[in-house]
């Protein structure tokens, strides 16, 4: 009998010099990042483990990518964007002649993203071939000598980017004219309602003292750097985190939200930036996922799976999800169908206020454009949304109004006319700006 060809394992691939940046972190959280840089190879002196060593050239591979955190630091501890630093940190470690990376600046600040692409350009120079995966268009232009598009599982484009624009490369990855990507923006109605006011609400070590208020149809958009505190104070408006207000109004309602379920049972819905950690089972089917957050729609002892059935179907046609089955695992589904699951998750709950965190994040063109046209229905039928985004364009195409958050604090309002992309950034850097103003006294409550 002949013998079975053997599949390559991960370590082999290692082992040949193929490295991989995964979109979602590869890493340990209860490790330190000098352990999690080194786990499986770690450096021996005699029996015992060569910490020194380990910890020196930990510090040299995060000095490489201009990250401050220190090698012990337990990797639970860090933000989002420094996970993904040590991330690359750790594939530089390993001397790739071949480094793979997928969506790596999803959660980069623009100072992290200009810091990878100079280690992407050395590291082309020193022979590295580099396969970028990414959909922001503006650094494949920028960092590819060769760009290959899919669409749908097969490849559409292959060409010298030097040849194509982001405009063809856009029409390329959805298969139609992008040039609307953001829709038309409608006028508030004028006895629109205050759905929402918040007075004083503080979450302990991450941001203090903001007042705002929301009214029924209106997007209202919240920005600021990475770090400023923007999604730590509405997790505490929405009860995922320990929070103290002054005075929370929820549809003239004076409250205290301790819990998320309190806050659902309201109408006040969180849609988390984070899917895959968060938001989704990965290793459950499309209609576990659907129905988790409202299981009492479908049953109180035994769950109504033909109920539940019906429900995926709608979610399906009203969402677009796109799968192979309907019995797939949700981690088999791409990063747009999943968020398109989630949303969808989050509005089974029926919701009148929908707070979403980075929407878009590490998602395809065509998928954003489909989640921006249906916010600004949702706002057309007047539910309000706060809509928390990094990506000042989605800022500015999307938002009716926009706060921007610094250092914990919301440092200023953006209103209608004002709202520009120089504005925004001289807010989040705590400068005052022609263009911007304070809250305004009623806004702080005065």
């Amino acid at each position: 009998m002949g013998m079975r060809p053997v599949s390559p394992t991960f370590n082999d691939g290692e082992a040949a010099g193929i490295v991989m940046i995964h979109q979602e972190f590869n890493l340990a959280e209860q490790l330190t990042v000098e352990q999690n840089i080194f786990l499986g190879r770690e450096l021996r002196c005699g029996l015992l483990l060569d910490t020194s060593k380990m910890r020196s050239l930990t510090r040299s591979f995060l000095d490489r990518v201009k990250c401050a955190v220190a090698p012990d630091a337990l990797v639970s501890s860090l933000s989002n964007s420094e996970k993904q630093m040590v991330e690359i940190a750790k594939a530089l470690s390993r001397d790739a002649r071949v480094l793979i990376m997928d969506e790596p600046t999803a959660v980069l600040t623009t100072r992290e993203t200009a810091v990878l692409m100079a280690q992407v350009s050395a590291l082309k120079e020193q022979g590295t071939a580099i396969l970028f995966t990414s959909h922001k268009l503006d650094e494949v232009a920028e960092i590819s000598d060769v760009v290959s598009i899919m669409r749908d599982g097969r490849v559409v484009h292959t060409g010298p980017t030097s040849e194509i624009d982001e405009d063809r490369m856009a029409r390329a990855m959805v298969g139609r004219d992008v040039s609307d990507l953001y829709p038309a923006k409608t006028a508030i109605a004028p006895d629109a309602g205050v759905v929402l006011s918040v007075r004083g609400l503080s979450v302990p070590g991450f941001a203090r003292e903001a007042s705002f208020d929301l009214k029924a149809g209106e997007i209202l958009g919240l920005g600021g750097m990475v770090g400023s505190g923007r999604t730590e104070l509405m997790e505490g408006l929405c009860g995922l985190r320990p929070a103290l207000a002054e005075q929370i109004l929820l549809f003239g309602e004076n409250l205290q939200i301790k819990t998320p379920g309190d806050a659902q049972k309201r109408g006040l819905c969180y849609l988390t930036e984070d899917r895959k950690l968060r938001g989704l089972l990965l290793n459950w089917g499309m209609r576990e996922n659907l129905t988790l957050q409202t299981l009492s729609k479908f049953g109180t002892w035994l769950i109504d799976k033909r109920s539940e059935e019906r429900a995926l179907d709608s979610a399906i046609e009203d969402f677009d999800i796109r799968a192979g089955s309907r019995d797939v695992t949700v981690g088999n589904l791409s990063g747009g169908n999943q968020q398109k699951l989630l949303l969808a998750k989050v509005m089974l709950s029926e919701p009148r206020i929908l707070v979403v965190d980075e929407p878009t994040r590490g998602i395809d063109i065509g998928t954003k454009q489909q989640i921006y046209v249906f916010l600004r229905d949702l706002a057309a039928q007047g539910v309000a949304v706060i809509m928390i985004s990094s990506e000042m364009p989605e800022l500015i195409g999307l938002a009716d109004r926009i706060l921007v958050m610094r250092q914990g604090q919301i440092e200023g309002e953006l209103a209608q006319g004002d709202i520009t992309e120089d504005a925004i950034v001289r807010l989040s850097m705590g400068l005052s700006a022609t263009t911007a103003r304070p809250p305004t006294a009623e806004m702080a409550g005065a």
